[in-house]
């Protein structure tokens, strides 16, 4: 694959954009779980104004009363240009898609089609806490396959997980991470195409998040896992949410390789009424017009990967991590400072900040918390100074 070099786009830094002041008439969940006197770095929400093209789209619909439900594949060749200009990747074909409401959703419609009930669901922890909810909600039995001490998935580890929970010809899938929340590692093509021989000589279907897709930090390539070797029986979920900050205007798409067409055509009908039409209408037109955004977007969040490393060694030097190669997200160990299981716990009662708790995260996540960068740099820095105060 042919990958175009990402160039500096010009556009402001859009995490410079908000006040605190204006941060907090916000309503949405970060800025309404907690106090007023509490710094929230926790779920993933950006703390940033949409990109323009967002913007006027969503402008011009409601202009038009364009409001009704969603049709077309336009959201799909939207994504099918952007992987094809952004990670060299011509295989997304557009009959292979189908809209869901939401990455999750669109995760637990693709492992009915591939699992029954009871059947066991793989995931490399930590991971994502509703891997963990929506699985088990589905009546679908969690099996944790641990990532390796380098935070890399852990091919030996997962070998043994397979092999165990197919024993008798059972059935199972594999639920991945790509790239990885909370760790924000990228899977290599190596990685994925050797995820892809596994599971295909355990007979192991593969699921794979790809949300966080389209936010790498300067010189990581982002490799579709459906571009790889043997990727071909996959089933992915990607949506422009995460990267233009659109929870909000849901939409996703399920995307099924050559291999696994035919599953996702016995995906219900009905399912495709779930998506926001507006939200297909931001999406798409992020995918289309808001790549200068998304790329000053990277740049900023570079520089707060940056200032969260130097914080971290000035003021809370026994907190240990490895700068994100993806996702806006930073995971912390802070096993060092005698916290005990939650640390998250004792930084929002003692310092007024909140972080995500390692805990829901699954093996390995005990001692840890996951911090949320995508804001000002003055945050970041308000929010490490509160967790330094909290040891005092």
């Amino acid at each position: 694959m042919t990958r175009i070099p990402h160039e500096p786009s010009g556009e402001p830094n859009p995490l410079r954009a908000l006040t605190l002041d204006r941060l907090r008439c916000r309503t949405s969940m970060k800025w309404r779980a907690y106090p007023d006197d509490v710094l929230p770095l926790w779920v993933a929400e950006m703390d940033v104004l949409p990109a323009e093209p967002v913007v006027r789209a969503i402008t011009d619909a409601l202009a038009l009363g364009d409001t009704g439900y969603p049709a077309g594949t336009g959201y799909a060749e939207a994504l099918a240009a952007f992987a094809e200009k952004r990670w060299g990747w011509d295989g997304l074909a557009v009959e292979r898609t189908a809209i869901v409401p939401d990455v999750m959703l669109g995760v637990v419609e693709m492992l009915k089609l591939v699992t029954g009930p009871g059947d066991p669901v793989v995931v490399n922890s930590p991971v994502y806490p509703p891997f963990f909810q929506f699985v088990e909600h589905m009546d679908r039995q969690v099996a944790e396959a641990p990532l390796g001490a380098d935070l890399r998935i852990d091919l030996d580890v997962l070998e043994e997980t397979f092999r165990r929970v197919t024993e008798g010809g059972r059935a199972a899938a594999f639920l991945l991470c790509s790239p990885h929340n909370p760790t924000g590692t990228v899977h290599t093509a190596a990685e994925l195409a050797a995820v892809a021989d596994l599971a295909d000589r355990h007979g192991v279907r593969v699921v794979i998040d790809e949300i966080h897709a389209p936010i790498t930090a300067a010189g990581v390539d982002f490799v579709p896992y459906l571009s790889v070797t043997g990727g071909e029986n996959g089933l992915s979920l990607m949506s422009a949410s995460k990267a233009w900050n659109l929870a909000g205007l849901k939409a996703a798409l399920a995307i099924a390789g050559p291999g696994s067409a035919a599953d996702l055509a016995r995906m219900p009908e009905e399912v495709s009424h779930g998506p926001s039409h507006l939200g297909i209408i931001a999406h798409s037109a992020a995918l289309r017009d808001g790549t200068d955004w998304l790329d000053s977007l990277r740049a900023g969040l570079d520089d707060n990967r940056r200032l969260l490393a130097g914080l971290l060694t000035e003021h809370l030097p026994a907190v240990t991590h490895r700068p994100a190669e993806a996702t806006y997200l930073a995971w912390l160990d802070c096993r060092a400072l005698g916290l005990a299981d939650d640390p998250a716990e004792v930084f929002l009662r003692r310092g007024r900040v909140a972080l995500n708790s390692g805990i829901p995260f699954g093996t390995g996540g005990a001692g840890h918390v996951r911090l949320n960068l995508a804001t000002s740099p003055e945050l970041i820095e308000e929010g490490v100074r509160r967790m330094a105060a909290a040891l005092d």
